[in-house]
């Protein structure tokens, strides 16, 4: 089953559920892949990789917002709270990501596939991991841990 229909379907029964908070996460999702839909530009198909573009940007946009409500303490707590059911929800659609010792075999890996010995070309290797495992890693993590390697 496609992902957008899955959706589709999971906002239908969020509804006739009354489960308010969930469909109004799926509606979110929904208007953005729409927003993407429609962008100026946009000529592709509607796949299941550009629904998970859309979720996955939307799940990093919740958690840079989740960190500052987190700031205010008692104040955003209930903000907060709203923040990390939507972030479990997306996170329920994304691939699972790769966890720290995978990331840094990975990045061990592809360093010497590319031949990479300078610290100057952690771009490059970036630009590689991130084609290939898109969704799986944060490049940050990979810059990381490819300086780490590097350094020695």
């Amino acid at each position: 089953m496609a992902l957008e229909q899955e959706l589709n379907e999971r906002l239908t029964r969020s509804i006739k559920a009354k489960d308010t908070q969930t469909a109004d996460v799926l509606r979110m999702v929904k208007s953005r892949l729409q927003e993407r839909r429609t962008a100026k530009g946009f000529s592709g198909q509607v796949d299941d990789a550009l629904v998970l573009d859309v979720i996955g940007a939307y799940r990093k946009q919740l958690q840079k917002a989740l960190v500052e409500f987190e700031k205010v303490g008692e104040r955003g707590a209930t903000q907060a709270a709203q923040l990390r059911f939507e972030i479990a929800l997306c996170e329920g659609y994304l691939p699972k990501g790769l966890d720290e010792a995978a990331v840094r075999e990975l990045v061990r890996e592809r360093l010497a596939g590319l031949g990479i010995t300078d610290a100057k070309q952690v771009g490059r290797l970036v630009g590689d991991v991130m084609k290939t495992h898109k969704g799986q890693v944060e490049a940050g993590d990979v810059k990381r841990v490819a300086e780490e390697l590097l350094k020695g």
